[in-house]
């Protein structure tokens, strides 16, 4: 059932073990960051969190990643404790510091973008290990630079609208760009890939049995150039990974996506009898409308920008969702009391007005926007 679905090697020892002894954190960071030779690796510590992003990891990986792009000649970044590579930002802390009046979320979301930013104009080689979870802020460290390699443990979701926010992290650019109405249909939906069906989407460049990924690591950090990244890569990946997941229904998907609204989708949705069709009229039942609307609009504007405009975009609307209820319903309903049931305001689609969905979209005090490194 589509509901169900939804939401929610001893070799390396040897050769890092030297370097572990040089290593520049220690292991109760958040982040840890070695220094392998002119290799950098960046292993995410929030096991426990699944190893999901706060403010003191974005600052310190803005940090070492900007120092890094002139020192280094290859970039790995990785999850430990093997559930998940990054599991989103912390947004519960985010939303409770709101709650308080206090202004987290702000200093967050930009250094989270900035991050983002810089990953994707990154001028040394790149390569993030999504082995295991991979959702918001997750995606943001991974998907925008040149090598994201999935595992069959990995599990792909933008999960943001069931929270009053959207699919920021560079979700406006990203999304738009994968083939047909897949990205809006992942963006609204939320829906989980997993494994293989990761690569299919596009999301991954590579994909390869989590039991190499130790092996993988050591053979990438002994390479001297990006032609020996690309032979690496190319020899551990799986040949074979079968029919993507949503292939029988991508007619249908790109036919039910294409409406000009929310309102549109949803009504093409229940033109069409299918229980997947019904399943998904249901689960957008359960998104907060306004959110929904904002990232239709989201991916519209970000498929004409380019990654930073997407990104300084994706800011405006970040301050503007944490001056509105939305977001502090939606986690709420979630995270804290857990029971589920948001009480979003507007309540339904059509009370969503058009003036309300711009107001997201506008621009901040000239001090207040995100500035990235030109």
């Amino acid at each position: 059932m589509l509901v169900r679905k939804l939401f929610l090697t001893s070799n390396l020892r040897q050769f890092v073990a030297p370097i572990l002894a040089r290593k520049m954190s220690t292991s109760t960071d958040d982040v840890i960051f070695q220094d392998v030779g002119d290799k950098g690796v960046i292993t995410l510590n929030r096991p426990k969190a699944l190893n999901a992003l706060n403010l003191s990891m974005v600052n310190k990986l803005h940090s070492k990643l900007t120092e890094w792009e002139c020192e280094k000649s290859l970039v790995i970044i990785k999850g430990a404790g093997g559930k998940a590579f990054c599991a989103g930002g912390d947004v519960k802390s985010v939303a409770l510091a709101g709650m308080k009046g206090e202004k987290l979320g702000h200093s967050f979301f930009k250094q989270e973008y900035k991050t983002d930013g810089l990953i994707g104009t990154y001028k040394v080689p790149y390569v993030a290990l999504i082995d295991g979870i991979v959702m918001g802020g997750g995606v943001g460290l991974s998907v925008h630079g040149p090598y994201r390699v999935a595992t069959e443990r990995s599990v792909f979701a933008m999960p943001e609208t069931q929270i009053g926010l959207f699919p920021d992290v560079g979700g406006s650019y990203f999304l738009p760009r994968l083939r047909g109405k897949l990205g809006l249909f992942l963006a609204l939906t939320g829906y989980r890939l997993k494994g293989a069906d990761i690569y299919k989407a596009g999301i991954a460049t590579h994909y390869v049995d989590s039991k190499d990924l130790e092996a993988l690591e050591c053979d990438l950090l002994k390479c001297q150039n990006v032609n020996g990244i690309d032979t690496t890569l190319k020899r551990y990946s799986v040949k074979d990974t079968g029919e993507f997941c949503l292939e029988p229904m991508m007619k249908d998907i790109n036919q039910w996506f294409s409406g000009g609204s929310v309102e549109d989708i949803v009504t093409n949705l229940k033109k069409n009898g299918c229980t997947f069709a019904q399943e998904i009229v249901h689960l957008l039942g359960k998104m907060s409308p306004t959110s929904m609307k904002v990232t239709m609009k989201q991916l519209e504007c970000g498929s004409k920008m380019t990654l930073e405009e997407c990104l300084q975009m994706e800011y405006r609307i970040a301050v503007n969702c944490l001056a509105n209820k939305d977001f502090y319903e939606g986690v709420r309903a979630l995270l804290i009391d857990k029971d589920q049931k948001p009480k979003w305001n507007p309540a339904t689609l059509p009370e969503v007005s058009s003036d309300l969905v711009e107001s997201h979209f506008a621009k901040l005090p000239e001090d207040q926007e995100l500035r990235h490194k030109l």
